[in-house]
């Protein structure tokens, strides 16, 4: 029983868990808490039940499960992963007890709700990381939608309502339009076949031949239906003006899990659906896609070096660091796709680090600004230590995660686009001036704020939330092959 439900327990059990919350009383609050953090860890043991059960020299969906949902139309219960979705479902179920650990004093209010709104988070999640029908995957990202929209509008900061109508009005203006392209689908697989279908494996095979003939034919009109909806995610420049506010407004907790996992569902959606459904539409339009990832980098990290608010300089280093993800999947070369699908990983682990780190000193002293710190090294040492590890995996140091991902990228993109390649570059450089401008400033200036002098180091439940970041970003730094390897039979089979 448990291996032929095990995928379908690990997506819908945090949902489960999110009803079993919603039946108890409001207090005690901490009964909550522990709940919440029992059952993630459950999930995250089942997901690497998934991991040790995943064949990785198996190019194909694994341990998939389908079920007639509604026949008349093709629409059903279709959920497998390969070595590419495998990753991204472990990062997430990674992140939901690190989020949970890193809200336990910062969330005192509406407790109940905020783990509600967090697991049903984690079903939407991790359900569009494996379904494969596109109405399933559809209910899932829209399922996403709502508590994170609550995760910020209620237990943001003083902006929150404007932050979570922007976020949410973004995301629906590119939900519709997908979901018009979905059906559209549906309907030329009914033309083609006879027979209504959403599963992903059947219109992967019809989908392909609808007309490309220039920017207005069927294809290129489905390819920029979805491409919107992902690129909105991602988020790529011009796309992007949501992210900084969601995060600056967003608890400490929303910004881990939406730099961590949420962007991710953007350029995964590239990746499985854009390049897979729309092959000719992707080819004509990789040089924009290129093009928007060249100037994504190096806007994000020319406007991060000038950011006084620490959250903000990271929000806007996403969106560098994620055109550099976008850079590898244009490429298509094994290794550039590689190196993209990793990144994602890195991503996750450095950034939602990052954000966890300023949300601890944040705790303390109720302040982001990056002048109101400044000779803080002395005053907590273990804290330092700690943001400056992930500060240098985050610019990519050799040794640590965010090289071995920017190393393939780069490399895997040079043959394709030698030019891209070379300002790509550059935004490396710029990443490391701000990143490291932004620590001296933070920990190595005078120490001029008596308020500074009080601070206390990280505590045990900080450690705890902060010790499986810092494993994997050595780990990945010094033995990448445990990630790469999965993925490798995936990525092949998908690039053909």
């Amino acid at each position: 029983m448990l291996d032929t439900s095990l995928l379908s327990l690990v997506t819908l059990l945090p949902a489960a868990g999110a009803l079993v919350l919603a039946v108890l009383p409001a207090r005690p609050a901490a009964l909550h808490r522990w709940l919440a953090l029992a059952l993630s860890l459950v999930v995250f043991i089942l997901s690497l039940a998934v991991w040790f059960r995943f064949d990785p020299d198996l190019p194909s969906f694994q341990l998939q499960e389908q079920l007639s949902w509604i026949p008349q139309y093709g629409i059903s219960y279709h959920i497998g992963v390969d070595g590419i979705s495998l990753l991204l479902v472990l990062l997430t179920t990674l992140l939901i007890p690190v989020v949970i650990l890193a809200s336990w004093s910062s969330i005192d209010a509406h407790v109940k709700g905020f783990h509600i709104s967090l697991l049903l988070l984690t079903t939407g999640m991790i359900g569009a990381f494996v379904a494969l029908d596109l109405f399933l995957f559809y209910v899932f990202w829209e399922l996403m939608l709502i508590p994170m929209y609550f995760i910020i509008g209620v237990w943001g900061g003083p902006r929150r309502i404007y932050a979570a109508v922007k976020f949410v009005l973004f995301t629906m203006v590119g939900s519709l339009l997908m979901l018009v392209a979905i059906l559209y689908l549906a309907w030329y697989h009914q033309l083609s076949t006879g027979a209504w279908s959403y599963d992903y494996l059947a219109l992967a095979a019809t989908a392909p031949r609808i007309a490309l003939a220039g920017l207005w034919s069927p294809q290129a009109l489905l390819f920029l239906a979805f491409g919107l909806a992902f690129a909105i995610k991602v988020p790529m420049f011009p796309f992007h003006t949501w992210l900084p506010d969601a995060h600056v407004e967003a608890p400490t907790g929303g910004s881990i899990i939406l730099a961590g996992v949420l962007l991710k569902l953007g350029t995964y959606g590239f990746l499985r659906f854009n390049r897979t459904l729309f092959p000719a539409a992707w080819d004509f339009f990789v040089p924009l896609i290129v093009v928007l990832a060249v100037i994504g980098i190096l806007y994000g990290a020319l406007v991060a070096m000038v950011q006084p608010d620490i959250k903000k300089l990271v929000a806007y280093s996403s969106v560098s660091h994620l055109g550099y993800v976008m850079l590898g999947l244009a490429a298509g070369t094994v290794a550039s796709t590689q190196g993209a699908i990793l990144q994602m990983v890195n991503h996750g682990l450095s950034t939602g680090a990052l954000f966890l780190l300023v949300g601890v000193v944040y705790e303390r002293r109720h302040t982001r600004m990056i002048a109101d710190y400044g000779g803080i090294a002395g005053i907590v040492p273990a804290y330092t230590g700690l943001f400056l590890l992930v500060t240098l995996s985050s610019i990519g140091l050799p040794g640590l995660n965010g090289f071995v991902g920017e190393f393939l990228i780069l490399a895997g993109s040079w043959k394709v686009f030698p030019v891209a390649v070379v300002f790509a570059g550059l935004g490396i450089i710029v990443g490391a001036v701000y990143m490291l401008w932004m620590f001296q400033r933070v920990f190595w200036n005078p120490l001029v704020h008596d308020e500074n002098r009080t601070l206390t180091d990280v505590n045990l439940r900080e450690l705890l939330a902060l010790a499986p970041l810092v494993v994997l970003i050595v780990w990945i730094g010094v033995h990448p092959t445990t990630f790469l390897s999965p993925m490798e039979a995936a990525v092949r089979s998908l690039l053909g």
